[in-house]
């Protein structure tokens, strides 16, 4: 059991045959936020949607939570929903693509890729001090506002931003805000000086234009040996909810180009 987490986090599967796929959600969403790629990939992949602690239904964690114990949890979340020994292409967005890297670093050899989303390099990690004050000050309640911070200025406005924003909030009885702050805590972590250069899989970063994060994507993008980047014009941080028909599109070139997709 990953250290500091009250017990195993909470994942649904979808696809019974094929690679597997794990997906490593954003602040603050949780799994459901993958529901398109869930739908589409299953078609040729193991799909394995993972809640974070303090998010869903996963459990809540203690202060001095890692980014280590969340990378931990997430692979035990894999090996449990596929029986353990597989290797895995690794699919974050914002925190996911912070736990994403250290989910390689533990298990170098099983990770097939990565690909990121939503992110960017962020040396200062500024937001992270902001996330804590407003959780500390707004509570779990905070995630619904929030949620639309994740999307860009057109697709906010939609019923269908209000329709994801109140299902995660609808969830909140599960959630937990001292764990989403010490999830933020952890990420104040330093990390070590060839975090990103050590990464070998194959890598994509995903991002949208009208993503905060941007243009940080590129100069991430530098840091990783090798990593392809694509941009989805007019989509905000959780591109994947805003475009699914581009970013699927993006994925699956990257993962035919290096070999990772069962239909050629």
């Amino acid at each position: 059991m990953a250290s500091n987490i009250h017990g195993p986090l909470y994942f649904e599967r979808m696809g019974r045959t094929g690679p597997v796929i794990a997906f490593v959600h954003p602040n603050p969403m949780d799994q459901s936020c993958w529901i398109y790629q869930m739908a589409h990939l299953s078609s040729w992949y193991r799909c394995v949607a993972i809640d974070i602690p303090g998010y869903g239904r996963s459990p809540k964690a203690d202060s001095g939570l890692t980014m280590g114990d969340m990378a931990q949890g997430c692979w035990q979340a894999i090996d449990e929903a596929v029986g353990g020994g597989e290797d895995a292409i690794l699919v974050g967005c914002s925190v996911g693509s912070a736990i994403v890297p250290h989910m390689y670093h533990q298990r170098p050899g099983a990770t097939a890729a990565m690909v990121l989303s939503g992110t960017g390099y962020n040396p200062g990690k500024a937001f992270a001090r902001e996330r804590i004050e407003q959780y500390a000050a707004k509570g779990i309640d905070y995630r619904w506002e929030y949620t639309f911070q994740d999307m860009s200025a057109a697709f906010r406005t939609t019923p269908m931003a209000h329709y994801f924003a109140d299902l995660f909030a609808e969830r909140n009885d599960t959630a937990d805000a001292k764990t989403i702050i010490h999830q933020f805590e952890a990420m104040l972590e330093p990390e070590a000086d060839d975090h990103h250069s050590a990464i070998k899989c194959p890598t994509v970063i995903l991002t949208g234009s009208e993503d905060n994060s941007h243009q940080r994507a590129f100069a991430l993008q530098e840091r990783i040996p090798g990593c392809a980047l694509k941009t989805l014009p007019g989509a905000g941080h959780a591109c994947q909810l805003e475009q699914p028909w581009l970013f699927d599109r993006f994925m699956i070139e990257f993962l035919a180009k290096n070999g990772l997709h069962p239909v050629t």
